[in-house]
C-alpha cells in the first residue's frame, strides 16, 4: 500500500519549496515568538521559517512518521509533532500558523478556516498555500483514466475541497484585520511527461494507487503516463510544461 514517503516527495524539493518561500515573503511579522507549520513533510517549509525567524519557537506538526523521521534528523532542535492536523490543537496562542500544501487534503474548510484562525493572539498571521488544479489535466486524468479501475478512482476526490478565492475571503475578512490573498499558476520545465508522474506520486496520486490492487497499479501508471504525454506535449526543446495553479492567503488578525 502506498504511504507518504519524503524520499518521493524531495525530488521536486525545490519545486514544492518555491510557493512557501513566497507565501513567507508576505507575512508581515518581524519577531514572532512562536511559529507552527502545519503539515511540515520533511520540515523543508519549517526551514524557511526558522531561517527567517531563529528566535522563534518552532513546531512542525504532521501525521506521517517517515516525513517526520527525515525532518527530525535535519533539524533536531526543532520541536516536531506526530498528530493529526484536523484534530491537533496547540497548547497556547500562536503568532504565524503556516500552512503550505496541507489543507487540499482536508474537508470542511467553512469551519476549520475560523478554528484555526482562532488560535492566533492579536497581530498573528494565517499564511496558507493550497494547490488549486482539481480540474487541471494531470488530477483529471488521475480519477477518469479508462480502466477496471474507473468505478474506484472516480470516487477518490469526487469533490474538491479547495474553493474559490471569494469564498476564503469572505471566509476570513470579517475576523481579519487584513486579508491578502491571490493566486499564481507555475509553468514548471519538466524533462517529460513521466517526471511529472513521479512528482505526482509523491502527493496527489496516493491516494488513487491505494484504491487500487497490487496488480492493478503498473497498468494503471502505464495508461496515466501514456495520457500524461498527450496532455503535456514536448515542447520545442523537448522538455514539457507543467501548469500548476495555487492559491495564497495572509490573514492578520
Amino acid at each position: 500500500m502506498p504511504t507518504w514517503d519524503s524520499a518521493q516527495y524531495l525530488q521536486f524539493a525545490d519545486e514544492r519549496t518555491r510557493p512557501a518561500r513566497e507565501l513567507l515573503t508576505r507575512i508581515p511579522l518581524d519577531a514572532p515568538e512562536r511559529v507552527v507549520d502545519l503539515g511540515c513533510g520533511p520540515g523543508n517549509s519549517t526551514a524557511l521559517l526558522r531561517a527567517r525567524w531563529p528566535g522563534a519557537h518552532h513546531t512542525g506538526v504532521d501525521s506521517s512518521k517517515d516525513m517526520l523521521r527525515r525532518a527530525a534528523s535535519d533539524a533536531p532542535d526543532i520541536e516536531w509533532v506526530e498528530a493529526d492536523v484536523a484534530e491537533w490543537v496547540p497548547e497556547g496562542p500562536v503568532d504565524v500558523l503556516f500552512a503550505n500544501a496541507l489543507f487540499q487534503w482536508l474537508p470542511d474548510h467553512a469551519a476549520a478556516f475560523p478554528r484555526w484562525f482562532e488560535w492566533l493572539r492579536p497581530g498573528g498571521v494565517f499564511a496558507v498555500q493550497m494547490p488549486r488544479n482539481f480540474e487541471e489535466p494531470s488530477h483529471r486524468l488521475m480519477r477518469e483514466l479508462p480502466g477496471p479501475w474507473l468505478a474506484r478512482t472516480a470516487r477518490v476526490r469526487a469533490v474538491t475541497p479547495v474553493a474559490t478565492p471569494a469564498f476564503y475571503y469572505d471566509l476570513l475578512a470579517p475576523r481579519a484585520a487584513s486579508v491578502d490573498i491571490w493566486q499564481t499558476t507555475y509553468e514548471h520545465v519538466m524533462p517529460d511527461a513521466a517526471s511529472i508522474v513521479e512528482w505526482l506520486k509523491g502527493t496527489g496520486l496516493r491516494p488513487y494507487l491505494e484504491s487500487l490492487s497490487d496488480g492493478e497499479r503498473d497498468a494503471y501508471l502505464g495508461d496515466y503516463a501514456a495520457a500524461l504525454t498527450k496532455a503535456y506535449p514536448a515542447r520545442s526543446d523537448g522538455r514539457c510544461l507543467f501548469s500548476f495553479p495555487r492559491l495564497f492567503i495572509v490573514a492578520q488578525r
